[in-house]
Parts: C-alpha cells; sequence; structure tokens
C-alpha cells in the first residue's frame, strides 16, 4: 500500500487529488493537511511514503514544510506542487530536501508519473529544470538571496503575523525573528515593512 499526505489550504484541490490518486490500485491518502504546520504534524503522527506539498502555503509554507519533514522522517519524499515556475524556486526546494517538482496546470498529466518516481526514491521534476541546476544548484551564488528562514518570516510578515506570533510559529525567539526581519529587508534594499510584503506578493510568497 503506497500512503500518501495531501497538502494544500484549498479543499477542493485536495479533493481532486485525491480522487486522482486513490484511482491507481494500492495508492491511499492516509492524511490531508491545510496548511504547513498541519502537513509536518500528520507527516510524523502517519508515515506516508510520499508528501505532496503545496509551495504557498499559510504558517509554514511548501519549503519550510519540507525542511520539518525531511528533519524528522527522512524515508518521506517530498512533491512540491505549485503554480509558479521560477529558477529561485527549483533551487529552493531542492536544497529543502524535495525530490520533486510539478506544476499545477499539468497535475492531471503527469501527477501519477511523479508520484511512482518519488515512491521508487526517483527525483521528478517538470518545467524548466535543467541538468545543470540539477547538478550544481548548491554551487549557486546566493549570497545576495534570502535564506529559507528569512523567506519564512517575510511570508508570516505579509500574512499580516507580529514578531511575536511568528517567533511563537517557528520556534525562535522574537530577537531572531527581529534580526531575519532586518537582514531580509538589508539584502533587499529595502526600507520599510510595507515594501517587504510588496516583495512577498511579488515573488509569490503569498497569495495576494
Amino acid at each position: 500500500m503506497l500512503r500518501i499526505l495531501l497538502a494544500d489550504d484549498h479543499e477542493i484541490v485536495r479533493r481532486g487529488l485525491k480522487e486522482l490518486l486513490e484511482e491507481q490500485a494500492g495508492w491511499t491518502v492516509c492524511a490531508e493537511a491545510a496548511n504547513g504546520r498541519e502537513a509536518v504534524e500528520l507527516a510524523v503522527q502517519s508515515r506516508p511514503q510520499v508528501a505532496i506539498l503545496d509551495f504557498s502555503m499559510p504558517e509554514l509554507n511548501g519549503l519550510e514544510a519540507t525542511r520539518r519533514i525531511r528533519q524528522a522522517v527522512p524515508s518521506i519524499e517530498v512533491l512540491i506542487f505549485t503554480m509558479h515556475e521560477s529558477d529561485e524556486i527549483m533551487r529552493d526546494i531542492l536544497a529543502a530536501g524535495a525530490k520533486g517538482y510539478l506544476l499545477k496546470s499539468d497535475a492531471r498529466r503527469l501527477l501519477i508519473a511523479a508520484i511512482e518516481s518519488l515512491a521508487a526514491h526517483q527525483p521528478f521534476f517538470t518545467g524548466k529544470v535543467s541538468e545543470a541546476l540539477l547538478a550544481g544548484y548548491l554551487g549557486h551564488n546566493r549570497e545576495s538571496m534570502l535564506s529559507p528562514r528569512e523567506k519564512n518570516v517575510v511570508q508570516l510578515i505579509a500574512e499580516g503575523k507580529s514578531n511575536k506570533h511568528i517567533a511563537e510559529l517557528l520556534n525562535l525567539s522574537l530577537k531572531t525573528v527581529e534580526t531575519h526581519r532586518s537582514s531580509a529587508i538589508r539584502k533587499l534594499h529595502l526600507d520599510s515593512t510595507a515594501a517587504l510584503v510588496r516583495y512577498a506578493v511579488r515573488n509569490k510568497l503569498v497569495e495576494p
């Protein structure tokens, strides 16, 4: 039996994916999550072989959820499911430990093949991923880019959460959250929280 976890904040998306997946003999959706934090908790509890995570989720985005799932249960393979295609997103999901990347527009055509690959512990990517990207993503010059933790803090700021609430959600001190916020503003050459929110929307860290 292949056990699969679904995480997407849109119930209609989860329902459609579940129907498609459970048409396959021996496949079952063992858990469903509406946000990244639930995804991590349910992954630890239900121990699926494959987790399908939406990239843009409330509280913890797909990247941070992937990182936590892979740390807690390294045997779980993660497929990031997203509307957005960009080299930066693909580099980030590789660094977080995901082995799969699938555009939502390709789901009907490629989802089954993607799950089969991940279940066999093989990578699956669609879009513009090149051999060079797969082989050399860690060597990419990331000094001017936000770290995954900084991106997570920026996402939560853009969702309207206070520094105190962010600290609680991410299990960080208030000072650390403020440091990440300041670092993100400095790296991006911005001058205000409003500009940081606009950056988050423009770069798909949150839905507008």
